[in-house]
């Protein structure tokens, strides 16, 4: 058995703990703090019949993708769907179980497994199809519906930063999810961009204690996607617009 929380690659790091059937918490926020190397391993693995909870499921062919296309995910708990194709296909012909929830609704739902709190009334998705089946309460003369909180299996983060005793930094955007789900997973694996030895990172910019991260592993050097590139007109452009 390993008594270093550092794996040598993603295989490695997924071995023994991943089989068909279990719940993942997966990070990232589209394309922005993926956990790349872990998601590819699992594809390689060929575990099946996986649900998956993520804000949304990459790309076609990127991130949580590449997992669509072999049929390894059974159902998604997701947030937006709109930037996947196959995604998009697969539910609308019935062949993908997808369980919406408003986005703030999911971080709070993963945020709370990970506290430890079984479940929360919000006002958010009342009288909507959101609500269907879930118990209300009338409080306070508004309508709450009651949202459970969600622990995985396993957790999948990304994070910039990262110290060999598990200890994580996560930068800009990749903040969204990953550390809600770092803290949900009965095991927590990460993979960063940067390993470091402990005492490295200062202590006060840490957002993810090394307590909630079990495994981790160096997955530079990365290919960094961009899902939707806009760039800013140049002068002239502006300029011929002008009348």
């Amino acid at each position: 058995m390993n008594s270093s929380k550092v794996y040598p690659d993603a295989d490695a790091a997924l071995a023994g703990i991943v089989r068909d059937g279990i719940t993942l918490c997966c990070g990232g926020f589209g394309l922005c703090g993926v956990p790349d190397k872990l998601i590819a391993a699992l594809h390689d693995s060929k575990v099946r019949n996986l649900t998956v909870v993520s804000n949304n499921a990459g790309t076609d062919g990127a991130g949580l993708g590449l997992l669509l296309k072999t049929r390894q995910i059974r159902k998604m708990i997701s947030s937006y769907v709109g930037e996947n194709k196959e995604f998009e296909r697969q539910y609308l012909a019935g062949e993908l179980e997808l369980e919406f929830n408003p986005q703030g609704t999911l971080a709070e739902r993963v945020r709370a497994g990970g506290a430890g709190i079984y479940a929360f009334f919000t006002r958010t998705g009342a009288g909507t199809l959101v609500a269907e089946g879930k118990e209300s309460r009338i409080i306070d003369g508004e309508t709450y519906i009651l949202e459970t909180g969600i622990v995985a299996d396993v957790s999948l983060i990304k994070a910039w930063k990262g110290d060999t005793e598990g200890n994580l930094v996560y930068r800009k955007t990749a903040r969204n999810f990953n550390p809600n789900m770092a803290t949900a997973g009965r095991i927590t694996v990460a993979e960063v961009e940067e390993l470091v030895e402990p005492g490295t990172l200062d202590p006060d910019h840490i957002h993810t204690p090394g307590i909630y991260v079990h495994r981790i592993i160096d997955g530079s050097p990365y290919d960094k996607q961009i899902e939707k590139r806009t760039v800013r007109k140049r002068p002239e452009d502006s300029n011929a617009l002008v009348t």
